[in-house]
This record gives structure tokens, C-alpha cells and sequence, in this order.
């Protein structure tokens, strides 16, 4: 697997190499892929997702400037601009559209049921109705999912291996994120035999999870899931800092919270994600159809931790958790 500063010189480096492409060879038609992103230009992460899609686009044959040309927007957690973007990319005419989470994909079908959509990071999509079903997702979309519900488990067993003692759990949700209802469910089902209460904390804005969880920090023994989601994953920096100044242990669905300074993360690759879409991506553009291509499930978990966060929590990582991580943050 690449690291992230190959893969950010990749994309970088790749914007000197791909006109040069372009002048060496003869003309060939354009194919038009519009990015609707769920997170800002500016995010750390942005870069390292885009340049695993660019890899995989180039492995296919795909070169910028030569085959195809791609149009990005930003959507972050602003609805109207979700949909005004949505309606914007579809206006373009592009051949096919890559999605980044369900509620980018739910304003792309309200703007368009011809143009091919590939997502990746769509929780829950036959629940929301992004798809009639896993095996044969019919109409124009397919993808990746990074989750199923019952992941929820495994962080709470995760959690209370890491702190034992805790007795009441907060579960960092976004309310208007359908997904996460299903997550707080798995976790609901399996928290009495972890002898556990758990509270959710409803996080609409940066202010609402601010108050959440300091309404709920209370005592040595509680600690925090943070589910998946959009909103979540945007204001990550400030539930890592709350988590830090209320010792919260705490477990998060990505990797990319744990080298954050967050404690520990259990989930899926995104950036394997993205990757692997510039697949479906590819054989779209070469004739086949996204209801006849299978939304993909995870095939692995990747478990990090962070031992200096625990350090500062006075936790000790029991040496179980250190010989199954993937990847140890000292």
C-alpha cells in the first residue's frame, strides 16, 4: 500500500506529467468524470482519497488531459450546497459521477436517474434506498459501503478492553444521518452484556457536539463511540479535543481519527475505497451498467491505536489489542 506522501506527490506530480501525456500521443475522445466530495478541498485527507482514485483511473489506462477530464466539487455538511453542486456536476453532462457518502448520492439521484454514479463510504444504501439491493443495485448507482451495522459491536467490545472500567458510553451521532440510526441500534442490543448505559449525543453542528459532550462527561468510568458519519468526520478535530479534555476514551470508525490523536479506530480502508472505485469507474466508461455491478462490502477492518493518547489518559493497551493492531501510533 502506497503512503500518503507518495500518494499526494502522485497527485500533485501527475498535473505536470499529464499534459506533456496529452501532446505525445494522438487525440482521443474526452470522457467527463464529475467528483461530488463529502468533505472540503482543504482536508487533510482529500488529497491522499483523490490520488488513490487518480491511481486507479491511471492503471485502467486513464490519464487526464488525454481520455478524460474531471470536475470536483465540495459539498461538506452544507445541504443547499450538496444540492446545488449535485445539480451544478449533472448540468455538465458528465459521463459518469463518483459520490463520496449517501447524502452526496441521495442529491445526485434527485438531480438525475441516467447518469452513472459509483459512491464509496455510502452507509446503509439499500436502507436509505440508494439501491434495491446489494447483489443488483438496479437504476444508475453502485459502490462501496464501508460499514454493516453490526461493526457497532466491535467497537464497544473494542472500548471496554481498552478501559474496562467504563459503565456509560456516549454515542457521538448525526440525527439526519440515516446510517447511523442502525449503528445506535447494533450498539443498543449488545450494551447490557458489556454491562454498559449508553446516551447518544445528537451532533447537528459543531456547537451541538460541544454541548453534548460536555453535558455528558461526568465521572471516570464513561467514554465515547463516535459513529459514522459526514458531520462527524468533519469536526473531528474538536470531538478529538473534547475527548482529550474530558479523558475521554473513545473509539472512531477510521484510521484517520486515530493518527488525529484520537485513541483508537476500528474500520474499514477508505483510501482502498476510492481505489477500487476507479474500477467501477473504468468499466463503466467501457460500456457496463451500475445495475448490474454489486455493491462491494469491506473485505478487511483495520484496528489503530494510539498509544500516546492512552499514555495521556493513563490507560494501558493491554498486549491483546497491541499483537491484533494494524497499526500502533506511538
Amino acid at each position: 500500500m502506497m503512503k500518503r506522501r507518495e500518494f499526494i506527490t502522485l497527485l500533485g506530480g501527475a498535473a505536470v506529467a499529464w499534459p506533456c501525456a496529452s501532446r505525445a500521443q494522438q487525440p482521443e475522445r474526452i470522457r467527463r468524470i464529475g467528483v461530488l466530495m463529502s468533505t472540503a478541498a482543504d482536508d487533510p485527507e482529500t488529497p491522499v482519497n483523490l490520488a488513490a482514485f487518480l491511481q486507479g483511473l491511471q492503471e485502467s489506462g486513464w490519464t487526464l488531459g488525454r481520455n478524460i477530464r474531471i470536475d470536483y466539487r465540495w459539498g461538506g455538511v452544507d445541504a443547499d450546497r450538496v444540492r446545488s453542486y449535485a445539480t451544478e456536476l449533472v448540468a455538465l453532462a458528465p459521463d459518469i459521477i463518483l459520490a463520496a457518502g449517501g447524502t452526496i448520492v441521495a442529491a445526485l439521484q434527485r438531480a438525475t436517474r441516467t447518469v452513472p454514479i459509483v459512491f464509496v463510504n455510502a452507509t446503509d444504501p439499500v436502507g436509505r434506498g440508494l439501491v434495491d439491493s446489494l447483489a443488483r443495485p438496479g437504476g444508475n448507482v453502485t459502490g462501496f459501503t464501508p460499514f454493516e451495522f453490526g461493526i457497532s459491536a466491535k467497537w464497544l467490545e473494542l472500548l471496554k478492553q481498552i478501559a474496562p472500567d467504563l459503565t456509560r458510553v456516549g454515542v457521538i451521532r448525526d440525527p439526519a444521518a440515516a446510517g447511523t440510526v442502525g449503528q445506535l441500534a447494533a450498539l443498543q442490543s449488545v450494551a447490557p452484556s458489556f454491562g454498559v448505559e449508553l446516551r447518544s449525543i445528537d451532533a447537528r453542528d459543531a456547537g451541538a457536539i460541544e454541548h453534548g459532550v460536555t453535558a455528558f462527561a461526568r465521572g471516570s468510568n464513561d467514554g465515547l463511540i463516535v459513529s459514522s458519519s459526514r458531520l462527524a468526520v468533519v469536526h473531528r478535530d474538536l470531538i478529538i479535543t473534547l475527548a482529550a479534555r474530558y479523558r475521554l476514551p473513545a473509539v472512531y470508525p477510521f484510521r484517520f481519527y486515530a493518527t488525529g490523536g484520537g485513541l483508537m479506530s476500528y474500520g474499514p480502508d477508505i483510501v482502498d475505497q476510492y481505489r477500487r472505485a476507479a474500477g467501477y469507474v473504468d468499466r463503466i466508461l467501457k460500456g457496463e451498467k451500475p445495475a448490474d455491478l454489486p455493491v462491494q462490502t469491506p473485505t478487511k477492518f483495520e484496528l489503530a491505536i494510539n498509544r500516546k493518547t492512552a499514555k495521556a489518559l493513563g490507560l494501558t493497551v493491554p498486549d491483546r489489542l497491541l499483537a491484533i493492531a494494524d497499526e500502533v501510533i506511538e
